[in-house]
């Protein structure tokens, strides 16, 4: 995760109400398709959930996350597996990779450059790069919920704001400046519904915005849930249901 966000993760929630993460990425496994034998870096593995993909492939993966509850909770989960606490922005080896897979954790990094110059590095010739993360408008009606409850502290939600979410155009030049061929980018729509019908949007919130706000208190974090969730409501609340406004990217990259 982004080295400089100060959410804390909650690995037990993560797994329980926020599972869909890695539901939905194991799409993302299947077009990074893991070949018997090889090495793959997870990157921002969370709780290991799609490295145990990737090793049942019979690939050889090392789960790397910078949250040191998330790789407590992979180990646990998976003992048969390797997994470090580790920066992907500053993140070194003497090992190389066939390839580095990500699943929604690029957009809490928001050095991407030093991210892709360090998967550069840990790339063999050939080597490549698959991820998805969030794509530029992603949870855009969320965070503009946020945004107008916070102005009324005096806040400003943009200078917190832990996400970068970039556009095709933007991320794949980031990738071509440093050498990569862009052989694949899309961006997309993908409604997201959330676990636990009306609680929804309050487990995501309790999951994911820490950085909006880390200086109030359970109480007070209490009541401004209340009135981001009563903005959102009318546009992502229907029939006893939550669905986030998700825009995801998903690329692949090859280090030629």
């Amino acid at each position: 995760m982004n080295k400089n966000s100060i959410n804390t993760w909650n690995a037990d929630l993560y797994d329980d109400k926020i599972s869909f993460v890695s539901e939905y990425g194991k799409e993302v496994v299947r077009l990074l398709n893991p070949q018997e034998g090889e090495h793959i870096l997870d990157i921002g593995c969370g709780t290991g959930d799609l490295t145990r993909e990737i090793a049942d492939a019979g690939a050889l993966p090392l789960g790397i996350d910078l949250s040191s509850s998330m790789i407590e909770k992979a180990r646990q989960k998976y003992p048969d597996l390797s997994f470090i606490v580790a920066d992907a922005s500053t993140f070194h080896t003497d090992q190389v990779f066939d390839a580095a897979f990500s699943n929604a954790a690029l957009h809490w990094m928001k050095q991407p450059e030093d991210v892709i110059a360090s998967v550069w590095h840990l790339l063999k010739p050939g080597g490549r790069f698959v991820a998805e993360f969030g794509g530029k408008g992603n949870v855009q009606i969320i965070i503009d919920s946020i945004t107008e409850v916070l102005s009324e502290y005096g806040i400003s939600a943009a200078e917190r704001n832990p996400w970068y979410f970039p556009s095709i155009g933007e991320y794949s030049m980031l990738l071509e400046q440093q050498g990569f061929h862009v052989r694949y980018a899309v961006h997309f729509a993908r409604p997201t519904p959330l676990h636990d019908g009306e609680r929804g949007l309050t487990h995501w919130l309790e999951s994911f915005s820490d950085d909006f706000f880390h200086d109030f208190n359970p109480a007070q974090k209490e009541t401004i849930f209340q009135k981001i969730i009563q903005k959102a409501k009318p546009h992502l609340y229907r029939n006893g249901k939550w669905t986030a406004d998700y825009k995801r990217l998903r690329i692949a990259a090859i280090k030629e």
